[in-house]
This record gives C-alpha cells, sequence and structure tokens, in this order.
C-alpha cells in the first residue's frame, strides 16, 4: 500500500458514537446498509426483498438515517409513474474503530446473525474461500493480528469503486474464545 492511501485510510477511522453503535447492533439494520450499498433502494424494495413487512424495515431505515449511516437519495420516478424515495448508505460504517466492541452480547452478535441470513440465503454454491483455524494467541497478539487485517481490507475497502465491474463478494473475519476456554 502507498503511503499517500495509507494515510487517506488511517484518517477515515474514527470511534463510533452511541447512536452509531446502536444503529449498528442490528442483523436488520446491517442487511439494509449492505443492501444500499450495493445500490439505492426504497422501503417498499427492501421491505420485498428482506421478506419483511414495510412498517418494521422503515423503522429500521430511520435509525440508520437517524445515525447518519443511510442517507435518502434524489427521489426517482417509478415504474408505474409515482415517485420513490431510495436511500443509499452513506459509507461511513466500515470506518468506525469496533463500534459494537463494548455493547452487550446480543448486540455484538448482530452482526454474524446478519451475515448467516445472507449466506443462507446465498446458498452453499455461494461460498468462494473458507479459511478455517485456531490459534493460540494472547490478547496483544489478537490485537496484532485484527489490526493487520483491517489494514489489507481497508485498502480493499477504500479502492472498491475501482472494481465495480467485478462481482460482489460478502466475507466476515470473526474471532471466538473455543467454549472450554471462554
Amino acid at each position: 500500500m502507498d503511503d499517500q492511501l495509507a494515510a487517506r485510510i488511517a484518517d477515515r477511522r474514527r470511534e463510533a458514537t452511541a447512536r452509531e453503535a446502536k444503529a449498528l447492533g442490528h442483523p436488520l439494520r446491517l442487511r439494509v446498509l449492505r443492501l444500499c450499498g450495493e445500490r439505492e433502494l426504497t422501503n417498499k424494495e427492501l421491505a420485498e426483498r428482506l421478506g419483511k413487512d414495510p412498517g418494521t424495515v422503515l423503522y429500521h431505515v430511520r435509525q440508520l438515517v437517524e445515525a447518519g449511516l443511510l442517507e435518502q437519495a434524489p427521489v426517482r420516478t417509478g415504474a408505474s409513474g409515482a415517485l420513490e424515495k431510495p436511500y443509499r448508505s452513506a459509507g461511513k460504517s466500515w470506518w468506525l474503530n469496533g463500534p459494537l466492541n463494548d455493547e452487550d452480547e446480543d448486540t455484538r452478535f448482530g452482526p454474524i446473525v446478519a451475515f448467516q441470513d445472507e449466506l443462507r440465503e446465498a446458498g452453499p454454491g455461494s461460498v468462494r474461500i473458507v479459511e478455517r483455524f485456531a490459534l493460540h494467541l494472547s490478547p496483544e497478539e489478537v490485537t496484532e493480528l485484527d489490526n493487520r487485517i483491517l489494514d489489507i481490507l481497508d485498502e480493499y475497502v477504500a479502492t472498491d469503486h475501482q472494481r465495480l465491474d467485478r462481482p460482489l463478494l460478502n466475507g466476515i473475519f470473526l474471532l471466538h474464545s473455543l467454549a472450554e476456554d471462554s
């Protein structure tokens, strides 16, 4: 990674506000953010895509908008001629430092639930790479590993706009204690 890109990436990371952390703690909101990161979607489109009631989705959309993580895109004319109000991701959530680290266990599990839902929806044929491992690491080594992986992912996230012609892939990096070691 060149020094200029590294400096731009370092400037992007910041601590999450309480409102941002709360907004990112719900699996449905995380799915809305990801979908609206792909393309602008209306509340109706989101509800259909997620198989949820439009009122429920609107509640979660409003939480994301109030947190500044989702924004309303320009109004457009739909297929039936009606005006539509689409939403798009503000592109901020990746650049927050561990926004759920200080939250309760259920909230910290939200991204995993969202990922499981997306993986289940995509099906087994969607899996491109699986790397499973177990490591003995001190807390300092966990931090070092996380920082090294984030450095690589930050570079890819920061330059993703250059690869919009390629397939969209979803991933998650997760470390957990084994039950007997908790």
